[in-house]
C-alpha cells in the first residue's frame, strides 16, 4: 500500500454535514484515527474491568456459567446404565432430558476418571 489509504486509491471518502466530519482532508482523516483511538482504549478499559470483577467473584467463592443440570449421582447413574450396556444413550439422554452428545461427554468423563 506504499503508506497510502485505501479509501484514496478508491476514491471513497466519508463526510458529515451534522458532525463537521470529512476524511477527504488530512484534518478529517486525524480525527477518525482519534475517535478510533478512543473507541479501542474504551474497549481495552471495558476488557480491563471485566477481567478484575470476574477475579474478584472468583475469590468470594462465587462460579461464572450455567448450573449444571445433572448432579454428580445423576451423571454417575448415566454413565453406569450406559458403560454396562443396560440403557443406550438415547434411552439416558431422553430419560434425563439430555442431548446426546451430553450423555457422551459423561460417560468419557467417567471413563477417564474412574479406573
Amino acid at each position: 500500500m506504499n503508506g497510502i489509504l485505501k479509501e484514496d486509491n478508491a476514491g471513497a471518502g466519508f463526510r458529515s454535514v451534522t458532525e463537521n466530519i470529512d476524511t477527504t482532508t488530512p484534518a478529517g482523516r486525524m480525527m477518525m484515527q482519534m475517535v478510533g483511538a478512543f473507541a479501542e482504549f474504551e474497549r481495552a478499559m471495558i476488557r480491563e474491568r471485566t477481567s478484575a470483577g470476574l477475579a474478584a467473584a472468583r475469590a468470594e467463592g462465587r462460579v461464572g456459567g450455567r448450573k449444571k443440570k445433572l448432579d454428580a449421582a445423576k451423571r454417575r447413574e448415566i454413565a453406569e446404565s450406559v458403560i454396562s450396556g443396560r440403557k443406550s444413550g438415547a434411552e439416558m439422554a431422553r430419560l434425563y432430558g439430555v442431548s446426546q452428545p451430553t450423555v457422551s461427554r459423561i460417560v468419557a468423563a467417567h471413563r477417564v476418571t474412574e479406573p
